[in-house]
């Protein structure tokens, strides 16, 4: 197996340089305890070099992500920007044409970390969301008519391919094999009113449930998966959606494990270069103060880890993570943790060192 690996890394807009700091600190600890080695090597996309140049994502920039073995991206947002312009320019970009085509999303809620759910608590909340990340929606398919005038028309198309489909499904099947916890799989759709849609993922998902007898495969209407999610999170083992609904349900995901500030996430392009990343934004009202909960980009780098094989480092750093949040830390929130953006960090280290 491959022990030494070649890490692009995005610090980006705000708070994103600050915890990706702490995520380095502790990829470092990681990688000295378990004997691999991580060369990080970063660049400066985001708001400051667009204002500074006026280039968002320059072409040559995807040719060279390919020659990493990752991406380890802290967060893209500034408030000087128009809303779009970087996180199309570049997350999407991204996405796209390294054609990371799942978002990996863990929902699990961590001791010590408060619940907005009433009588849940870690036992009840730990599933996987596996979203289709490069087509529906957001394929960018339509256009507007007579914008701007009483009979403006916009059209957004969703598209959906059989190979786009099956190959995300067939990855949350594998996912949910190696995961071995409810062998559960379902599928969230809306069969019901998106008939051509959602009939291609019906038929391809059940089609390939025959292949995996062993994992039992369901269906949900994304209505009912959401009242769900807030009733009942404990049905849930691993479960696979479009581009649209996944981008929804993985909000409401991220609330019931206790907020963004511990919600991690990955594109993954399992032929190819993945990116892994905080999913909160780039909150660039707390920049350079060091109160920034950097736990989301740490579970990202343990994410990042896993992906690259490292399996045992990976566990460890939740595990540590786990061992902060619930002896530790007083809240996730911003200058409420009771202690520093860098003091968090370094308790996660030592944890990974010792534990």
């Amino acid at each position: 197996m491959k022990r030494s690996f070649e890490i692009a890394v995005i610090p980006g807009d705000g708070t994103g340089p600050e915890v990706i700091a702490e995520g380095i600190k502790v990829l470092n600890a990681a990688s000295s305890r378990f004997g691999f080695s991580l060369n990080f090597n970063n660049f400066d996309f985001g708001g400051d070099r667009y204002l500074r140049t006026g280039e968002i994502l320059p072409d040559s920039a995807i040719d060279d992500m390919r020659k990493y073995d990752a991406i380890y991206l802290g967060a893209i947002g500034h408030p000087d920007v128009k809303p779009g312009i970087l996180e199309k320019g570049i997350l999407l970009r991204l996405r796209f044409e390294l054609d990371q085509y799942v978002n990996l999303r863990p929902v699990k809620l961590y001791p010590g970390v408060e619940c907005p759910l009433k009588d849940k608590g870690p036992e009840h909340i730990d599933f996987v969301v596996v979203r289709e990340n490069t087509e529906g929606l957001y394929a960018g398919a339509g256009g507007v008519l007579k914008k701007g005038t009483p009979d403006e028309v916009a059209v957004q198309e969703s598209i959906n391919t059989r190979k786009g489909v099956e190959r995300c499904i067939r990855y949350a099947f594998e996912y949910c094999k190696k995961r071995h916890k409810m062998n559960k799989l379902t599928l969230c759709g809306k069969t019901n009113v998106l008939t051509y849609a959602f009939d291609l993922w019906e038929r391809t998902f059940y089609e390939v449930a025959k292949e995996y007898q062993e994992i039992e495969a369901n269906y949900a209407h994304v209505d009912a998966i959401t009242m769900w999610f807030v009733k009942n999170p404990e049905w849930f083992d691993v479960i696979v959606t479009d581009n649209m609904f996944g981008d929804i349900i993985t909000d409401l995901g991220a609330m019931i494990q206790g907020g963004m500030g511990i919600a991690a996430g990955g594109n993954i392009n399992p032929e190819g270069v993945s990116m892994f990343e905080p999913i909160g934004g780039s909150a660039p009202k707390y920049k350079g103060k060091n109160i920034i909960n950097p736990l989301a980009a740490i579970c990202a780098g343990g994410m990042m880890l896993e992906h690259l094989g490292e399996d045992k480092a990976g566990k460890i750093i939740e595990k540590a993570v786990m061992e902060v949040t619930g002896k530790h830390i007083k809240s996730l929130a911003a200058g409420k943790m009771g202690f520093s953006t860098t003091e968090v960090g370094d308790l996660v280290a030592n944890y990974v060192s010792k534990l």
